[in-house]
């Protein structure tokens, strides 16, 4: 308990430091924003809620390094979901050689004449390995198709195409499931206008960030063919409903855990061997300018 205790007092404290940037956004603003919100949960029940899930995370890893499965975990939805903040709090305690998080940028000019899976494939999971990816091959049914990075005639061959894609990966043992995050347009609208006035987070908005909410229709009926054509019962959607951030974390996580047959492994006992001391050795001094400052 004393642990737990320490470990929930840390997890506050990082959360009061992400809310330091907080004085950047007009009063006005947060106002509405939290009225909007009237039955969030409460920072410990939150936070409770979130290590015993993350205790059941670092179970899932162990038995996915020790029997050697391949999880591949798909995050989809429009900007500002919060796919980003259920990924970090996935990852935040797990072994990086295990799970690792795959965000791909626009294709390159050699990508766009290849096969169009061919950029997503070498990121897909080895045995013993979770892969989250941060928006997927998706983007051809979403963006690229709602911006018209995308023909008709690819987006149609898109969707004949990923049905039978997913079904090879799940023949070959890849563990596949996808997520999509559900906003309001209200909700969209609130955050992206949180991102605006807060400095920290200004970096997260980009031009194609902002045709989205003028897209709103569009993305809209983007999300329907896409569900309609690839909800497939090798690899079917799930859809978090994901206007309060945290309750969408926690939901998320939990039917994730519920999504896999994991199970206690064993473990060899770990004994802190004894340091060994030479007393022929001293220690050199190192000279001052090698250390950073103390400047607090």
């Amino acid at each position: 308990m004393d642990w737990l205790k320490a470990e929930l007092e840390a997890e506050l404290d990082e959360d009061y430091e992400l809310e330091l940037s907080e004085p950047a956004l007009s009063l006005e603003l947060r106002r509405i924003y939290k009225k909007r919100h009237p039955a969030t949960l409460d920072r410990a029940t939150y936070f409770k809620a979130l290590l015993a899930l993350q205790a059941e995370l670092i179970k899932l890893q162990d038995w996915v390094e020790h029997t050697g499965e391949k999880i591949a975990i798909i995050f989809e939805g429009r900007d500002a979901a919060g796919k980003g903040g259920v990924i970090k709090r996935i990852t935040q305690r797990l072994n990086p050689r295990v799970c690792r998080v795959v965000a791909l940028t626009k294709p390159s000019d050699r990508e766009r004449t290849q096969w169009y899976f061919q950029r997503y494939v070498p990121h897909l999971p080895s045995g013993g390995e979770i892969v989250l990816f941060d928006r997927s091959w998706y983007n051809r049914s979403g963006v690229e198709r709602v911006m018209g990075f995308a023909t008709p005639d690819q987006v149609e061959q898109f969707f004949q195409d990923v049905p039978e894609f997913e079904r090879m990966l799940v023949r070959s043992g890849i563990r596949l499931v996808k997520y999509w995050f559900s906003i309001t347009d209200e909700e969209q609208q609130l955050r992206f206008l949180m991102r605006i006035h807060d400095p920290l987070k200004q970096w997260k908005l980009s031009p194609m960030d902002l045709q989205s909410r003028v897209r709103w229709e569009d993305y809209t009926k983007a999300k329907e063919e896409t569900f309609a054509r690839t909800n497939i019962p090798e690899s079917p959607w799930f859809i978090v409903e994901a206007n309060d951030k945290k309750r969408a974390r926690l939901n998320c996580i939990h039917h994730l855990l519920d999504q896999i047959p994991y199970g206690d492994v064993p473990h060899e006992s770990i004994t802190l061997p004894d340091r060994v001391f030479s007393p022929d050795y001293d220690r050199a001094v190192l000279p001052n300018e090698l250390f950073v400052p103390a400047r607090y």
